[in-house]
């Protein structure tokens, strides 16, 4: 399955980004959440920092845009295939970087792209 980052993974159930690594791990993505507090999502630890990640598919953004800045270089030194914006999520300046280095740009929401199978 196609390996997918949760940037701004967060260890409150209420938050999106919560549900979004549960409705992927259901689905059987291989999914590593990164966020700024630690934590799990179930069993599933949440990284901090930038981790050196292989074969990255999606990255699924769930930072506001000022947020945001801080993840640029890392996110184009993992070379995902595609970046979903989120609702809350979008960033024009980001958005550009990332056409510009080939990378898919998706406005869309992780959680009902998996339940209509879009994902």
């Amino acid at each position: 399955m196609k390996k997918t980052i949760v940037l701004g993974a967060s260890p409150n159930a209420d938050r999106y980004s919560y549900r979004a690594v549960i409705a992927l791990l259901s689905k059987g993505y291989e999914v590593v959440p990164i966020g700024i507090k630690t934590g799990t999502i179930e069993k599933t630890p949440i990284i901090n920092g930038t981790p050196d990640i292989e074969k990255v598919h999606t990255i699924t953004l769930y930072l506001n845009p000022s947020n945001q800045k801080l993840y640029y270089t890392y996110i184009l030194k993992l070379q995902p295939q595609r970046v979903i914006f989120n609702p809350g999520t979008y960033n024009p300046e980001l958005i550009d970087l990332l056409e510009k280095n080939k990378i898919e740009v998706i406005q869309d929401c992780t959680l009902i792209m998996l339940s209509m199978g879009t994902f």
